[in-house]
């Protein structure tokens, strides 16, 4: 009966939206959401008839007279929220990767109410005491079941299920006020970073900076109507190789401090006030939970377990990295002396010293190597290389929507012509996507009726636009990148699993960057950049010469790289760490935590306090230390194939059988164990980054 209701209430709300795309099925190709129907004006009634359906059907199943059974209960919440999960997945995606001040004022409007309706599902008593009796008789349940039952029993506890009546209160405030902040925090970043726009026209102004920079400079001068111009913006595909190769000083100071200084401008866009409540609420929520602090809280179910260890881990690495650092400071130190400019060493100064000497010591000039990385000839790279390991092939489509004229989007299957998935790719910058790459899915991989429904992935870059005369040439930092995204679409794209929930990239945050940061090893294999590094004019392979010096340089300034990494981790930590709440304002509380670990002056955190998008507003709060973590797993996984072959058969299907398509079925250190024999050490990373003891 409540099933013919739900059904009639749906019925009834389509009539007045019948337009909506959310509020019918999708008769696209392949399914995926049909972008060039849907206008903004179409989210906040599928938002709110999307909640509406999922209440309805939470309390169906709370309500319900029925012995609670894992079908009834657990599968039936699995399950729920289907228009939901359909037009939150299409918003929050685009609202990263293609907004607009329309979007950015629903977000602030809809968070709340989203909070809320969580809340109303988590605080639920009938619908966890439900849940509470399965989890008392999981004995006759399969292991993926008891997992997902596990997932969804601790995700009640962990929400405050058992808590008092008044605590649900406060808990229910306290989630209310975080999912506002979290998303005024992203906005903010994203109008400080579009706000500013150095503007030069003299040719002197442009001293040291490569042609492509300048072209690319003048190009969107163009565009923005000041045709003679050349506009650098804060977008890192412009600041860093401005800070690389200006010869400019007072310039790459005024590009640099607008950098650091995004979001504490003391203006509408400040992100300080921000940055403090969402740290103090965090640790306030953890003890109302019953937990320390929020790190306590957030690590729980990671691979790390605590924040001793965390800590213990990023310590380790502290001493070595730093070594590392100074050394690299006074040797930038002997040369800025050598051409007469005064010290100290500044954070403005870094980048460009260190590419100097890069070319003096290794006669190696990052122009020399990008015409070999052309956009297209590293995406060719990256599907052999997976074809190579996994059997996958790509296809180019286009008859599928896209949500901008940039992406593509490509057709993944089998070797024998299996669907295994979509991926669109979306990879240079604009200013209506926040900055930085990540991946993420349109739709999870998941079982319906004993068929795989095949997911919709996607990763989203900023790198290097083309020119007028060139294509996109990157850097072999964002051909790393690349690698990295794909490594985490191929973790959502071979999931094998029963349940949605559990799919893909559904994994502690510790565990997550495995996948991606092993596919980086493969980039800077000779064997494999012979691959696909080909001249973008000549098609000339990649000499030799160049491949030598890629590998000598490796682990050239990755003391400055580990520190700057390491340094917003500690941050990171120390704000989530605290037993009561912070009473400094968080310019003092970060100089405080940097002194702390004795960082030197000519370098800060990659990430300051009011643009650490990853930990104030993107789910890695008390996580970001996971890519040095991951590191770990992933060096140590990668000497598998290292010291055999770069694609052995075996090792592939062992990596992919039990990484990448397992998802959180099972604990993620078992998972590890069964590919690779053993726990992981940590020497491989120490030597990858050249941070061994030295004798």
């Amino acid at each position: 009966m409540k099933k013919i209701i739900i059904s009639i209430l749906f019925m009834t709300q389509t009539l007045w939206a019948q337009d909506n795309p959310f509020l019918k099925p999708y008769l696209t190709p392949y399914e995926v959401p049909p972008f060039d129907q849907i206008k903004v004006e179409h989210y906040k009634p599928a938002f709110l008839e999307g909640m509406k359906i999922q209440k309805a059907e939470m309390e169906a199943i709370a309500n319900s007279t029925a012995k609670p059974t894992f079908e009834n209960t657990i599968l039936a919440m699995e399950n729920s929220g289907e228009l939901l999960t359909k037009v939150s997945t299409v918003f929050s995606n685009l609202t990263s990767a293609n907004t607009n001040k329309e979007m950015q004022a629903l977000s602030q409007e809809l968070a709340p109410l989203l909070a809320k309706h969580s809340d109303d599902i988590n605080l639920n008593e009938k619908l966890f005491k439900r849940v509470e009796q399965v989890w008392n008789q999981k004995e006759n349940l399969n292991a993926e079941q008891k997992r997902l039952l596990e997932l969804k029993y601790k995700a009640f506890v962990r929400s405050g299920a058992r808590l008092s009546a008044a605590d649900k209160e406060k808990l229910r405030e306290l989630n209310g006020r975080l999912s506002m902040l979290g998303v005024k925090f992203g906005n903010n970043i994203l109008t400080e970073t579009n706000a500013f726009e150095l503007v030069l026209e003299k040719p002197e102004e442009l001293a040291g900076l490569p042609d492509a920079l300048i072209e690319s400079a003048a190009t969107l001068a163009k565009a923005k109507g000041k045709e003679g111009k050349y506009i650098f913006t804060l977008q890192n595909a412009s600041v860093m190789p401005f800070l690389q190769y200006s010869s400019r000083r007072d310039l790459r100071f005024k590009i640099w401090n607008a950098y650091q200084l995004r979001a504490n401008n003391d203006n509408e866009a400040d992100n300080k006030e921000n940055a403090l409540q969402l740290a103090n609420l965090r640790n306030e929520k953890a003890r109302l939970l019953g937990y320390a602090n929020h790190a306590a809280y957030s690590l729980e179910q990671t691979m790390a377990k605590t924040p001793e260890k965390v800590y213990e881990l990023l310590q380790q690495l502290w001493a070595p990295a730093l070594s590392n650092a100074k050394i690299e400071e006074a040797d930038i130190l002997k040369m800025m002396e050598s051409e007469g400019v005064a010290g100290p060493v500044q954070p403005y100064d870094w980048r460009y010293y260190t590419e100097k000497i890069r070319k003096q010591r290794f006669d190696l000039d990052e122009q020399e190597i990008k015409p070999y990385f052309s956009l297209e000839n590293v995406r060719s790279g990256i599907f052999a290389v997976t074809e190579k390991l996994y059997g996958l092939k790509f296809e180019a489509l286009n008859n599928v929507p896209k949500y901008h004229e940039d992406v593509t989007v490509w057709k993944v299957t089998e070797k024998d012509g299996t669907e295994v998935g979509l991926l669109y790719m979306d990879m240079h910058p604009r200013a209506s996507k926040r900055g930085g790459a990540w991946m993420t899915s349109y739709r999870p991989q998941t079982m319906k009726g004993g068929k795989r429904i095949s997911p919709v992935i996607s990763i989203v870059c900023n790198f290097t636009p083309p020119t007028a005369d060139a294509p996109a040439l990157l850097t072999f930092d964002e051909v790393t990148t690349f690698f990295h995204e794909f490594g985490h679409a191929l973790h959502g794209l071979l999931s094998n699993v029963n349940y949605k929930s559990m799919a893909g990239t559904s994994v502690s945050r510790d565990f997550v960057e495995l996948p991606s940061q092993i596919m980086e090893n493969w980039a800077a294999e000779p064997a494999v950049l012979k691959m696909y590094a080909r001249h973008y004019k000549t098609g000339e392979l990649i000499p030799d010469e160049l491949i030598k010096k890629l590998e000598q340089s490796a682990t050239f300034d990755q003391g400055f790289a580990t520190v700057e990494y390491l340094a917003a981790s500690l941050l990171d930590m120390d704000y989530h760490t605290q037993a009561g709440d912070i009473a400094i304002d968080v310019n003092a509380f970060e100089k405080q935590s940097m002194q702390k670990i004795g960082l030197i002056s000519s370098i800060i955190p990659r990430y300051r306090t009011t643009y650490f998008q990853h930990i104030f507003s993107g789910g890695y709060s008390a996580g970001y230390y996971s890519y040095i973590w991951s590191g770990v797993l992933d060096t140590d996984a990668f000497s598998v194939f290292k010291s055999t072959d770069l694609f052995h058969p075996e090792k592939a299907k062992s990596f992919r059988k039990n990484i990448l398509e397992k998802g959180n079925t099972e604990d993620p250190m078992e998972l590890y164990k069964r590919f690779r024999g053993s726990e992981p050490k940590i020497d491989a990373l120490l030597k990858k980054r050249g941070l061994m003891p030295r004798s």
